[in-house]
């Protein structure tokens, strides 16, 4: 029995020495590498540059009031398109008492000086008829009398202007009322029924009492790095993603580049205008945030293959290409442009060669 239990004992021995060699041996046998492979394909490369900006109308105007008051109706909310002339808002003047004052004043004296005017005036024209004064003498009373009649009007008038806003021979024109100055869509109005509202003037730019915009022409505003200015310039394509619509794609054409940078964060930006091809029947709201790419070059239909194949060494430019199963040789290429991820092959392959995929 124990001469039985020793043999199992060497038998388990040395299988477990056999499998701890094997195992060894396995572990140190290398597995043959296998690369893949790419073939080169005619595609389109396009160099692009992103700027970041919005779309704003090009042409957005600010209503502004000719008198200082009080809003005291609201004839358009925003959303509403109007027409040039169409009523905005009505304010009611708030005089100030110092002008009204001295208005009164002048009134006063225009009176009391027509008063004295016309009876001198009745008086000559008496006089002129039993033949007592001569013409000449007439004609100065009656035209002093004229002048009287014109500022004692004028005062009036004046008065009236200061307290009111308005000449009651002037009809339908007066400063009291607000139109609008162009065709569009309202895109705002600041001001509610009980503003104060102050004319534009040296000192004060005056209060917007809305803000009205032709939504059919609209432009892309953004900012460019300093690195990617100079590769751009008037007349290049922009290819617009705007952030609420996703689905749509825009195209829009540089025409503005500023002539001086501005620093953003560090870095110089340079502010790019283009204008907007608008789609029929597409709406863009002003203030939508856009992404732009912009067109540096492109290359349509061209024979391509991926930039990470292809390896750059000084001068030089090559590619692995295989000329057996797994047996790859060095090829030197002429390369023309690149996107970041496909370059153009201009020399040194075709559609059929085989190029190896570096681990």
């Amino acid at each position: 029995m124990k001469k039985f239990l020793k043999i199992s004992m060497v038998i388990v021995l040395v299988a477990l020495v056999v499998w701890v060699f094997f195992y060894l041996y396995k572990q140190t046998k290398k597995s043959p590498v296998v690369y893949e492979t790419e073939q080169p394909q005619i595609t389109n490369i396009i160099k692009k540059t992103v700027a970041t900006g919005s779309i704003v109308p090009r042409k957005e105007i600010q209503i502004k009031p000719q008198e200082s008051g009080i809003i005291n109706q609201i004839y358009v909310q925003p959303g509403d398109m109007v027409k040039e002339g169409d009523l905005i808002a009505r304010i009611q003047i708030i005089p100030e008492m110092i002008q009204v004052n001295e208005a009164e004043t002048r009134l006063e004296k225009a009176r009391l000086a027509y008063e004295n005017a016309k009876i001198e005036f009745e008086k000559t024209q008496e006089l002129f008829k039993n033949k007592v004064i001569t013409e000449s003498q007439y004609l100065s009373d009656k035209l002093n009398y004229e002048i009287a009649k014109e500022d004692l009007e004028s005062a009036q008038n004046n008065l009236q202007l200061i307290k009111e806003g308005v000449l009651k021979k002037a009809g339908s024109q007066t400063n009291t009322l607000i139109r609008s100055t162009t065709a569009g869509m309202v895109l705002d109005v600041p001001v509610e029924v009980g503003n104060s509202v102050i004319k534009s003037n040296t000192f004060n730019d005056g209060t917007t009492i809305a803000i009205v915009a032709d939504m059919r022409e609209m432009v892309f505003e953004g900012m460019v790095d300093e690195t990617e200015v100079g590769k751009i310039k008037e007349g290049m394509q922009l290819l617009l993603t705007i952030g609420a619509l996703d689905e749509e794609k825009f195209t829009a054409i540089l025409e503005f580049i500023s002539p001086k940078g501005v620093e953003e964060n560090g870095a110089i930006q340079f502010e790019i205008k283009a204008a907007v091809q608008l789609q029929e029947g597409s709406f863009i709201r002003a203030g939508y945030s856009a992404t732009a790419d912009i067109v540096l070059d492109r290359r349509d239909s061209v024979l391509a293959i991926k930039e990470k194949l292809v390896t750059f060494k000084e001068d030089s430019t090559f590619v692995e290409v295989m000329t057996e199963p797994q047996v790859f040789e060095k090829r030197l290429i002429k390369t023309g442009l690149s996107d970041g991820i496909n370059i153009e092959v201009v020399e040194g392959l075709t559609e059929d060669d085989k190029v190896k995929v570096p681990l």
